[in-house]
């Protein structure tokens, strides 16, 4: 027995690559009065001066400065509106939906499905924009008191950690209450890596980079080409060039014929092409031709 496998999978990261600025700066820290160098100073402090993980450094500094201005996650998504992206978001998930895939496509069933692991808040990106194109978002939660307001960490999504969504995505336990550990025969698994693209923007997507790698997927790391300092673009140019991470990099444009938006379609294609190949090779394998007189 197996199953059809014929989706393919699109996972990004979220900060700096979908937005180039850090959501919690975008939606929350101007509503909140929160000044962005404070923060991530006493974020950096709790790092290097007392061991926290950087994700649970971020949630409690957040929780200590919000005090008892504390939101709900009704209101944090609420917040999440206020998010932008790069150029081509969200439209280009929109295009995709539409425009991408051939009838030849469509007609061995073949569908694309995008999916955010982030190691931000869940319920921002649930708020904004991208959300209603998205299958999964993985991403950091608050657990809740009473009258519904954020209390303590629920979940800190580390970069190491992220590779577990990947296989997640793979095997399709998207429900966290799953064992994602279990074991699953590849013919099983509803997204074989062969079929994900992931998409990266630094140093913290590596251990996610090194799973496609290794497991036959395709991945990219961006970079923001307005950033004046060029650091964005040195991080993916030491990934691909000295690192030997990923293999091709891209500004973070998202926009129909950009460089970007090139590489993401002919991936698509050529893993759309692969799985028609193979059913067709499938269907000859499985075909007696009848004798002829």
């Amino acid at each position: 027995m197996s199953v059809a496998q014929n989706t393919i999978a699109i996972v990004y990261d979220y900060d700096q690559t979908l937005s180039p600025t850090y959501m919690q700066e975008e939606a929350i820290f101007p509503v909140f009065g929160i000044k962005a160098s404070n923060f991530w100073q006493r974020c950096g402090e709790l790092v290097n001066q007392q061991g926290y993980d950087h994700e649970l450094a971020y949630m409690k500094v957040l929780l200590d400065c919000l005090e008892i201005d504390r939101p709900t996650n009704a209101q944090l998504r609420e917040l999440g509106s206020k998010l932008n992206f790069y150029k081509g978001l969200p439209e280009m998930f929109e295009e995709f939906q539409t425009s991408l895939l051939s009838p030849d496509h469509v007609a061995h069933g073949i569908t694309v499905e995008h999916y955010i692991v982030s190691s931000g808040i869940k319920v921002l990106i649930e708020g904004s924009r991208l959300a209603p194109y998205i299958k999964t978002i993985f991403g950091c939660e608050f657990a809740t008191d009473a009258q519904d307001r954020i209390t303590f960490p629920k979940r800190a999504i580390s970069h190491t950690q992220k590779t577990q969504f990947l296989f997640r995505i793979n095997k399709g336990m998207l429900d966290l209450n799953e064992d994602v550990n279990d074991h699953m025969d590849p013919a099983l698994r509803p997204v074989p890596f062969q079929n994900m693209v992931y998409i990266g923007d630094g140093p913290t997507d590596v251990p996610c980079f090194t799973v496609m790698r290794r497991n036959g997927g395709q991945a990219i790391a961006v970079y923001n080409p307005e950033d004046p300092t060029r650091t964005s673009f040195k991080k993916c140019y030491q990934l691909s060039t000295h690192a030997d991470r990923v293999k091709n990099i891209a500004p973070s444009d998202f926009r129909a014929g950009s460089h970007l938006r090139l590489l993401l379609e002919e991936m698509v294609l050529e893993i759309a092409n692969r799985i028609v190949q193979r059913h067709r090779e499938d269907l000859a394998a499985g075909t007696v031709k009848a004798p002829k007189h």
